[in-house]
């Protein structure tokens, strides 16, 4: 029964779990409730103590393998990528200033939200990470970097064992749980009277976040298109299967093949989209931090909080390297991302798991983004690689 439920997918195990929590929130007794405001607490200590291991385990072996075919055109390639995603995390946040005052309720609130509720879990079980998340971050690019440069091999096989636990326990654990966790998400913010509030928003994000992309689409093609002298219009044109792949899909990684052969129809050669699109596929993530950065930007905003703009302009930089961990892996870019939105933008367990349910309610979009993009990038390397002899 359980993997017939699973085989649902993540999305609409989700979308079942808030319309369930909203429901149950108006004819639920407070014993039971509190039954599920207990588990969300025990959840919630034990995700607190997965960020700081998720974020090593992930992070130091993706940076390590990305140094195996170090070159010129792949440091370029990498540039390209990590430049684009971050100017689509400051480009978020620069329009999402402008046009959250008019998209968000000035009178709406999600302070109860954060602070403590009139029903409480039955019990707490403390759950102390083993390492805070900026020692982990630091620890995961130290050994990313010196295992990448060093070659270590001994060293990175014990880090990519290290990886395929962390993903065990996301795919076999985190994953499977979460809708549970939304559920109670939603059923105490109902019993607060929160979730009017919570699900205007969620229209009004998911309908920003798509033009977003739609933008930064426009912004890529047309800078690859200027340097290619091709119409940027017809490129975006060639690479809709990709988009709708992925758009299906929701992964980078099963988009490949078609990723592949759309970009060679743009006049990439094979031998460059050979590695440009396997590579920007798990470390282009222009879509994922636009998703990020956008319904971040609306928590604090919700939580009574200020945008500040060095704090997001960092927020953006941090999250761009931690997301190389989040192709292959189910959710893997929210994930990876926890402890930088913990660390930097202050983020609470059950922000963090707003986080979660908001992202995963528009996952395709920014994975369409992302290998949509993923040509654009090919086309501008391919261009460079051919001045180059």
């Amino acid at each position: 029964m359980f993997k017939k439920i699973a085989k649902l997918g993540l999305l609409p195990l989700v979308i079942t779990a808030i319309g369930l929590g909203i429901g149950a929130g108006f004819v639920f007794p407070d014993w039971l409730t509190r039954i599920f405001l207990t588990f969300n607490g025990l959840f919630g200590q034990f995700l607190g103590f997965v960020v700081p291991l998720l974020i090593l385990g992930l992070i130091a072996p993706g940076i390590a393998e990305l140094g195996k075919n170090a070159g010129k055109l792949l440091l370029i390639t990498v540039l390209l990528a990590y430049g684009f995603t971050v100017f689509a995390g400051v480009f978020t946040y620069l329009t999402g200033v402008l046009a959250y005052p008019v998209l968000l309720d000035k009178n709406a609130s999600l302070v109860a939200f954060t602070a403590p509720h009139e029903l409480s879990a039955y019990f707490t079980l403390p759950i102390p990470p083993i390492m805070d998340v900026t020692t982990s971050l630091v620890l995961a690019f130290m050994l990313g970097l010196t295992m990448a440069f060093l070659n270590t091999n001994t060293l990175k096989a014990v880090m990519c064992e290290f990886r395929d636990i962390i993903n065990k326990v996301i795919v076999s654990v985190i994953i499977p749980l979460l809708p549970l966790y939304i559920f109670g998400i939603f059923l105490n913010m109902t019993v607060t009277g929160q979730v009017a509030a919570v699900l205007a928003v969620f229209a009004k994000i998911i309908i920003f976040i798509f033009l977003i992309t739609l933008t930064m689409l426009l912004i890529q093609f047309t800078i690859a298109g200027t340097i290619s002298r091709q119409n940027p219009l017809k490129m975006i044109k060639t690479m809709l299967p990709a988009y709708f792949t992925a758009l299906g899909t929701s992964s980078s990684a099963a988009t490949i093949p078609v990723t592949y052969k759309q970009v060679q129809e743009l006049g990439v050669k094979e031998e460059i989209a050979g590695f440009t699109v396997p590579l920007c596929a798990n470390i282009h993530m222009t879509g994922s931090t636009i998703k990020i950065t956008a319904c971040a930007m609306a928590i604090v905003l919700l939580t009574g909080g200020n945008l500040e703009f060095w704090q997001f302009v960092g927020f953006v930089c941090m999250l761009g390297v931690s997301i190389v961990a989040g192709p292959g892996v189910p959710g893997g870019a929210i994930m990876a991302s926890l402890g930088v939105l913990q660390k930097i933008l202050g983020f609470n367990e059950q922000m963090l798991g707003l986080m979660i349910a908001l992202y995963i309610a528009m996952d395709s979009f920014g994975t369409a983004c992302n290998v949509t993009g993923d040509g654009a990038i090919s086309v501008i390397v391919n261009k460079i690689a051919e001045k180059k002899k």
